[in-house]
């Protein structure tokens, strides 16, 4: 049987903490956990975080290392001890049986490194703004495909702790953790396309990611420092 870590990073999240927490722990048995590490949270979010701690035994919490998203989730990744890491935003609604759904792919095949779901996009108040995230966005997998345009977002994939030492450090100039995260699975790995809607994806002001392009000279300049990062991952693993 798969055990799960659910790796949340937060920063000044009270807002929907509470809402995620809620929608993620039912689903956990006692042998999961949830891995929470907080970059510095100046607002209520460490109130929530330690009344969720004593509550649940399952959770567990660390101070981050205060570099900004990337390296939150990294130190947090760092700290999972189970079979089949999760990515939590602080902002997003599970949907029910999301885990063991997902858990499911993996031990139907053993080969599997990373699957990734579909989610409904909606606003702050979970009204839908868009009912299938991978038909907005295009997904697909594949190397090449996710290296011109992006299909993995954190929040919508899991992938096996094995993986974890071609997945870390992650490189400083990476765009975003979760884009790293696929491109090493589809190098290394097998990447599992899961068309279920399994989550609620909340877009609102605050978001870390975000929906709109970059200008074109600065997407130029992050595919080649990917490209370059890959390389020399591939080079020294």
């Amino acid at each position: 049987m798969l055990s799960a870590s659910v790796v949340i990073a937060t920063y000044n999240g009270e807002k929907f903490l509470r809402d995620q927490l809620d929608s993620i722990i039912p689903q956990l048995r006692d042998c999961d956990e949830v891995v929470i590490s907080d970059d510095g949270s100046t607002d209520g979010t460490l109130d929530i975080i330690n009344e969720y701690v004593k509550k649940y035994s399952i959770i567990n919490y660390y101070e981050g290392p205060r570099r900004g998203v990337i390296k939150n989730f990294e130190f947090g990744i760092a700290k999972a001890s189970k079979d089949i890491i999760f990515l939590s935003d602080q902002d997003d609604i599970w949907l029910p049986d999301k885990v063991s759904i997902v858990l499911g792919l993996f031990s139907e095949n053993a080969d599997i490194t990373c699957v990734l779901h579909d989610v409904q996009v909606v606003d702050k108040q979970l009204n839908v703004i868009d009912p299938s995230f991978f038909e907005f966005r295009n997904s697909a997998k594949g190397l090449v495909r996710n290296l011109i345009k992006n299909s993995f977002m954190g929040s919508a994939m899991a992938f096996q702790r094995r993986m974890v030492p071609r997945l870390l450090p992650i490189p400083e100039n990476v765009p975003m953790h979760d884009q790293w995260i696929g491109l090493i699975n589809e190098i290394y790995g097998k990447v599992s396309i899961c068309n279920q809607c399994l989550g609620l994806y909340r877009r609102h002001g605050n978001n870390a990611s975000s929906f709109t392009h970059e200008p074109l000279q600065k997407m130029i300049k992050n595919r080649i420092s990917l490209i370059q990062d890959l390389i020399i991952r591939t080079r020294s693993k």
